[in-house]
């Protein structure tokens, strides 16, 4: 995992796509040129047949009559979301600095033109960009946004920017990228936008809403507009405090170690006191626990919970302060109290206020007209696309937390970009590990990439089961139900353009393919010329 972003496994976790398939046989060791000449047909393909002025989805058919972000999508759209449209953009960095071959900077700055043409005038970005402007995204929003039943996110059109699952700073970190390969000014306006999209946004307390500008006029089955709520959910604060660190680490930007410190901050100053002593998915700006989504209760969570101690510890590695781990032990102790029962480590995604049961979220109806969430006590019949329990080693992060309270804050911090005190360039890869330290792994990698070097079609992709898709728009939901159990299923009836798992997978042309099958050829260089300088 590189520093300060997330690997291209997390960001694509919820992402129903299958690489291609693994051969029988394994193929032999290809040779550089072979492996560059691969990525370079393959890049060439997704540039020059795929994309949308520069941009990405997720998935094509292969005839492009359909495609998909998170949501079917229209020709004209292109996904800001991971691992679309910026993802492609470091990857296309991360495979320039791998071949030194121009085309991938060129690739990379198409992607960049693309995400500066929906970059919003307040700094940030929305889910997708749509190039056939306002009216087309409106239409999309009241035909197929609308009438996704458990994606409520798309349900309702802001117009505003928004932080939610990576999109807003996975673009703004790639422009940051691209800047500094060649510091041409054209994208210093950009990238400035974004530094000040992100200090704008930031309440005086620490934390971020999940977007701005700030926007109250959603009301969903009685609850309040939840987008102004201070948001820990996928890692919101995490990220932009991490952004910025890159911002100082880079540029040297001072200005943005104010809403650093206020940022980690933000962790100690909503956690829950004890015997709670847990983090909720998001809090009113007053830090009180709030609900979002409707299948997202007013609660703490047990797995926000783990990432928060997770974040605190790597705060401590940043700062050397011990006020970092102060939260955790615990913090620790309360996610023990709430272990369900049963051999494997399970605990609850939301657990009651005061009362500290587990609540279970469920569904009734079969569509988004007359369908609704609710929660209970109940474990059986819930929500199959959207757990009620996560799996936590807490073993682990009480493990990790004793080995670092052992740690010297001087040690711990030694290697943080807030003591440098000077520019510090950034890393050289950002989606891929840059070394091996094995010739097992090595000759493991050479194998895989020896597969795709095969694998590779004729015209340049790579054929991969594309295991979700949707229905098709056909109208608005009844006020009925149909008939069928949708209770524990990822899309209601026919009307339900919500993405789910297909019973036959198509053949068809994946980004997140595309983007693990490259990062697989490039550490397959790397590694070869790690093991080369180790016999020197």
């Amino acid at each position: 995992m590189r520093p300060f972003l997330k690997s291209i496994a997390g960001l694509t976790a919820g992402l129903c796509l299958a690489l291609c398939s693994p051969l029988a046989t394994a193929a032999p060791q290809p040779s550089d040129s072979a492996v560059k000449k691969t990525m370079r047909k393959a890049t060439q393909f997704m540039v020059e047949t795929v994309s949308t002025n520069g941009g990405y989805v997720w998935s094509y058919l292969p005839d492009m009559s359909r495609r998909w972000g998170e949501l079917e999508a229209k020709p004209s759209m292109i996904w800001v979301q991971p691992p679309g449209t910026a993802t492609m953009g470091h990857l296309f960095l991360d495979a320039y600095h791998a071949t030194g071959d121009e085309y991938y900077y060129t690739a990379a700055e198409k992607a960049a033109a693309a995400l500066i043409f929906g970059q919003q005038d307040n700094g940030g970005w929305h889910y997708f960009i749509d190039f056939g402007g306002e009216a087309s995204t409106k239409q999309w929003y009241d035909t197929i946004g609308k009438n996704a039943w458990r994606m409520e996110e798309f349900q309702h059109y802001w117009g505003n920017a928004t932080y939610d699952d990576d999109g807003t700073v996975e673009a703004m970190t790639f422009i940051l990228r691209l800047y500094l390969e060649k510091h041409d000014p054209k994208y210093k306006p950009s990238l400035d936008k974004a530094i000040d999209f992100v200090l704008k946004s930031q309440y005086p307390n620490g934390g971020w809403p999940q977007r701005y500008p700030l926007k109250y006029e959603f009301s969903h089955h009685g609850q309040p507009d939840y987008t102004s709520y201070i948001t820990f959910n996928d890692d919101v604060a995490a990220g932009n405090v991490h952004f910025l660190i890159l911002c100082y680490q880079a540029l040297g930007e001072t200005r943005v170690l104010d809403a650093i410190n206020r940022g980690m901050n933000i962790y100690i100053l909503a956690q829950n006191g004890a015997p709670q002593a847990g983090w909720a998915l998001q809090y009113t700006p007053d830090l009180k626990p709030a609900g979002a989504r409707t299948y997202e209760p007013k609660s703490l969570s047990a797995h926000t919970t783990a990432s928060a101690i997770r974040q605190l510890m790597d705060f401590y590695k940043l700062t050397g302060d011990t006020k970092y781990l102060a939260p955790i032990p615990a913090a620790l102790d309360w996610l023990d109290s709430v272990r369900l029962p049963g051999e494997k480590p399970l605990y609850p995604s939301f657990v009651e206020l005061g009362t500290n049961k587990a609540l279970y979220t469920h569904r009734e109806g079969s569509n988004v007209v007359n369908g609704h969430y609710y929660a209970d006590y109940n474990p059986e019949h819930t929500l199959r696309h959207y757990s009620s329990t996560r799996s936590i080693n807490v073993a682990k992060l009480r493990q990790d937390y004793e080995k670092l309270k052992a740690t010297p804050p001087e040690e711990a911090s030694k290697d943080s970009p807030l003591k440098y005190g000077v520019a510090k360039p950034l890393p050289r890869y950002f989606l891929i590990e840059e070394h091996s330290d094995s010739d097992l792994n090595h000759s493991r990698v050479a194998e895989t990439a020896g597969q795709l070097v095969k694998s590779l079609n004729k015209d340049g992709w790579w054929p991969t089961e594309l295991k979700s898709t949707s229905n098709p728009y056909i109208g608005d939901g009844s006020p009925t139900p149909t008939e069928g159990d949708y209770r524990s299923t990822h899309v209601g009836d026919k009307t339900d353009t919500s993405p789910y798992i297909a019973d036959k997978p198509v053949i068809g042309i994946s980004t997140s393919a595309y983007i693990d099958n490259m990062k697989a050829l490039i550490g397959a260089l790397n590694a070869k010329d790690t093991n080369e300088n180790k016999k020197k």
